[in-house]
């Protein structure tokens, strides 16, 4: 099993379980991949909190996180506020793998190759 920080802010569990329903296109078509030990029997989570963040995908059992970001994610702030957060996710032995919306779109085998090689 996975060490999760346990303590939640009320407020990102409703956010959490909100994107749950509302998926990008992006992340619909990779969890459609993800889900149900589909992927090389490994199990995923989507919208998962762990401490103030909420990450999309996770496997507990190998503490990799998988990211599917838009263009929002290109702006100065956002790239300083992800980088903050992967840092604090490593911190707690996880590894994070950011893809952009286009390469879900562009190229999802690619992306499912590297995260395959992530689990490994």
């Amino acid at each position: 099993m996975y060490n999760q920080i346990m303590y939640y802010n009320s407020k990102n569990l409703k956010f959490a379980k909100k994107m749950r329903s509302n998926m990008t296109e992006e992340e619909a078509k990779l969890w459609s991949i993800l889900r149900a030990k589909r992927f090389y029997g490994y199990k995923f989570k989507r919208q998962v909190l762990i401490g103030d963040y909420i990450v999309d995908f996770l496997c507990p059992e190998k503490k990799l996180i998988v990211e599917v970001d838009g263009g929002q994610h290109n702006e100065p702030n956002e790239i300083e506020y992800d980088n903050q957060r992967t840092v604090y996710l490593s911190n707690l032995g996880y590894k994070v793998l950011r893809f952009w919306n286009n390469d879900v779109n562009q190229n999802i085998d690619g992306v499912c190759e590297v995260i395959k090689k992530s689990l490994d």
